[in-house]
């Protein structure tokens, strides 16, 4: 057993460790954040905050969630505005987890409708003892005129306000990007310019979940109408961790992450910090599963840096970057073959099926045994068939290099 270290510094802030509340629902009050504290979160960023010169009133119904087949809550489309709540009232707030909870950084989430109130929430946020601040550059649903992601999306506005905000505070900085743009490293280089000491990402994707087949209204319905706004959960990670990645090879940007989009498991939590993140942020599996969810999550990175004998998480931060490439990077004469575990094989033809349909057609089937009949010459090692097959607990099918083995280049058929 190693000694355990789950603590992790972003911008000169010590964390406990690297979970966190994101702005949004779940961080909204000092009263559901200081519960969060008391589960186990190492952190958390408040609930983006405003100057309360605009009055912020919520749609509803205000979320609708996305299942697939048997599985609930693969993502979350939502929305909802930034908090409703007054400055002072969320100011009180900020001071109270200061106050009991002094070892639990807090990082206030602000957006601003001018420049002006730019520099008073930067300046009013400070005031309270909180730790850092996150500049809501993201939101894809705000409905006041230039605002959220519409900032993201003018990257010299961005630049702007973010120095007004460094201008106004000495506390630390994060900008959050959004990942409806093209290249998510060009926003984080123009606050990078404008001061930001940090950057977190993503912010939700822009989607529709689903359409009413009745009504013709998409969800969620809002008295007749709806509208394409942010889609988060589990079905956006790979989006998240893709953006952290940019971001973590950017070297001219070369500033702290927070990783966000998707977090339920340690895995997910691992994997944003393997791609660069110093912190992971997360919303949607805490409304899926309640706070609780941390406790798993500081467990099971445990037991894996106790299997890896890793000392530290900050170890582990960025590791997987060097082994991300373009394709043109790849070895070509590294092939290999789909093995199959027949033994194991339950006869339902999904692999022969696939393989027919969408694959190297390398498969052919034993009616009276009901099992597939591998050809490795023809083998293209897609390995479509290794994700439709049921047994998978250890997988039934596998990947293996062979040696010498040329690529396969599929007949074209006469």
């Amino acid at each position: 057993m190693t000694g355990k270290d789950l603590s992790i510094e972003m911008c000169g802030v010590r964390f406990p460790n690297p979970f966190l509340l994101s702005s949004s629902p779940v961080s909204n009050t000092a009263e559901m954040v200081a519960r969060a504290f008391d589960r186990g979160f190492g952190g958390a960023v408040f609930k983006t905050v405003h100057a309360g010169r605009t009055k912020i009133i919520h749609p509803s119904p205000r979320m609708a969630g996305y299942d697939y087949e048997s599985q609930k809550l693969v993502g979350l489309q939502n929305v909802e505005q930034i908090s409703d709540r007054s400055f002072e009232d969320n100011l009180a707030d900020i001071r109270y987890l200061k106050k009991h909870y002094p070892n639990h950084p807090v990082i206030v989430s602000i957006m601003g409708f001018s420049e002006e109130e730019w520099g008073l929430l930067a300046r009013g946020v400070e005031e309270t003892g909180a730790d850092m601040l996150e500049l809501n550059f993201s939101c894809p649903h705000m409905t006041v005129e230039g605002s959220g992601m519409k900032v993201g999306q003018a990257f010299e506005l961005l630049e702007s306000f973010t120095r007004i905000v460094r201008e106004n505070t000495s506390l630390p900085i994060i900008a959050k990007m959004t990942p409806n743009i093209t290249d998510i490293t060009e926003p984080a280089l123009y606050a990078k310019r404008g001061g930001a000491d940090g950057i977190s990402a993503i912010n939700t994707v822009s989607a529709l979940v689903g359409i009413d087949p009745d009504t013709y209204i998409p969800h969620p319905n809002v008295a007749g109408k709806s509208a394409m706004s942010g889609y988060s959960g589990p079905a956006v990670k790979p989006i998240g961790l893709r953006c952290i990645a940019q971001l973590a090879q950017c070297k001219e940007l070369d500033l702290p992450l927070s990783g966000l989009g998707g977090v339920e498991t340690w895995i997910d939590a691992l994997e944003y910090i393997l791609c660069g993140s110093s912190t992971v942020q997360m919303t949607t599996g805490v409304i899926h599963y309640g706070y609780g969810i941390v406790e798993d999550m500081i467990e099971g990175l445990s037991d894996f840096m106790d299997s890896k004998g890793i000392s530290k998480v900050s170890d582990l931060v960025g590791k997987a970057v060097p082994n991300i490439h373009p394709t043109d990077a790849f070895d070509l004469d590294y092939q290999g073959v789909a093995r199959y575990d027949l033994d194991r094989c339950v006869g339902c033809g999904q692999c022969y099926i696939v393989c027919r349909d969408a694959g190297g057609q390398c498969l052919g089937w034993n009616r009276e045994e009901r099992r597939p009949i591998p050809d490795d010459g023809k083998c293209v090692s897609c390995m479509i068939c290794s994700f439709v097959c049921p047994v998978s607990d250890p997988p039934m099918i596998s990947y293996e290099h062979v040696p010498g083995k040329k690529e396969i280049v599929p007949p074209v058929s006469s």
